[in-house]
């Protein structure tokens, strides 16, 4: 049903009238009926939208508008009819030509008329340029993807290599130590007692050798998963250091990705790296916990502490890895110290945001 603009006379009524400022303003003004037409709109109006004044008052108002803002816009349009002023409001439009235009409104109800007075600021330009920040944004995320990805893989294969070729030569090696030392004649017992230490050595070394590739490439995350993974880590830290490291998990790891699994890895680890070098620590903490749709990561140690924002200002290379670490996955790292009390370092991250 096609409806009639209001009159001058009745707009009036409300102190509705569009004035000479209205009609210059490059803010688009409209009233508009209880009814979802539109009963008076300014030249910017017309020009946007690019139909004629008679063409926008013939349809309904929610006819131009985009699809997929309809039933948003419906719901907030309810809110504005009872009272509730519609403000910070933002939604799409289709012009004649089909382009896409981008509104900010701000609506006020008047009940005793059953009209609508809109202003609204057209954003298009300033929503495509937030749209190309964000394409930049993505497309820079999938390069740093890429380098983490080809560096995790380096990694992995020097690991491999450690493991599988250098371990296993100290191995061989250890096994002829074993029978040299089983075979010499008993009268040879310096070079037996020599064997046995030369023995003892290779094994540290394959131990140490194992020690080392663990920490380059942690390929137990794929086999056992990021719990256990943590756990070996806090056990070969406390045996180590000779200081308790404890390691408390309660999460849904099948909401990680890989790359966020490997990411609370290295967290972990350059924290244990700053607690051993730097904290002087009799005891470590490490938490993995879901919390409020989200995982938070906590690592807690009771060691010396530092001044936080001196750290914040000329953050060392163990911090930014750790932030830089964070970001990579849309988490958020925190650091709580007091000098003489200890360290807590805390990583959230939204399950939503992953």
């Amino acid at each position: 049903m096609q409806t009639q603009a209001l009159n001058m006379h009745d707009v009036k009524d409300v102190n509705f009238e569009i004035s000479p400022f209205f009609e210059i303003t490059p803010d688009l003004v409209c009233i508009a009926g209880k009814d979802g037409y539109f009963k008076k709109v300014n030249s910017s109006v017309i020009d946007r939208f690019e139909y004629t004044e008679q063409e926008l008052y013939s349809r309904p108002i929610f006819s131009f508008m985009h699809p997929e803002d309809l039933e948003l816009t419906q719901q907030e349009r309810a809110k504005l009819l009872k009272g509730q002023a519609l403000v910070n409001f933002q939604n799409r439009y289709i012009s004649k030509s089909g382009k896409i235009i981008w509104l900010h409104w701000t609506s006020i109800y008047f009940p005793e008329k059953e009209i609508v007075f809109a202003i609204a600021k057209d954003i298009t330009e300033q929503k495509r340029l937030e749209k190309e920040i964000e394409e930049k944004y993505l497309r820079f995320k999938d390069i740093a993807a890429h380098f983490k990805s080809s560096i995790e893989k380096d990694r992995k294969h020097i690991a491999v290599e450690l493991h599988e070729g250098l371990a296993q030569l100290a191995a061989a090696i250890k096994i002829d130590m074993s029978w040299l030392q089983k075979n010499l004649p008993e009268s040879s017992e310096n070079l037996k007692q020599r064997l046995e230490h030369t023995n003892t050595l290779a094994e540290l070394m394959i131990k140490t050798i194992r020690r080392i590739s663990f920490s380059i490439s942690p390929s137990m995350i794929e086999d056992v998963g990021l719990f256990e993974t943590i756990n070996l880590l806090c056990k070969d830290f406390s045996v180590l250091n000779e200081t308790p490291c404890v390691f408390e998990g309660s999460f849904r790891e099948s909401l990680l990705t890989h790359e966020m699994k490997l990411d609370f890895f290295r967290i972990c680890q350059e924290a244990l790296r700053n607690v051993m070098l730097h904290a002087n620590a009799s005891a470590v903490k490490i938490a993995l916990k879901d919390e409020n749709n989200g995982i938070c990561l906590t690592i807690v140690d009771n060691g010396l502490g530092f001044n936080v924002e001196e750290q914040i200002k000329t953050p060392g290379p163990g911090i930014k890895t750790m932030k830089e670490r964070a970001a990579s996955i849309n988490g958020v790292l925190a650091i709580k110290s007091v000098i003489g009390q200890g360290t807590e370092i805390c990583v959230r991250m939204d399950y939503l945001s992953k």
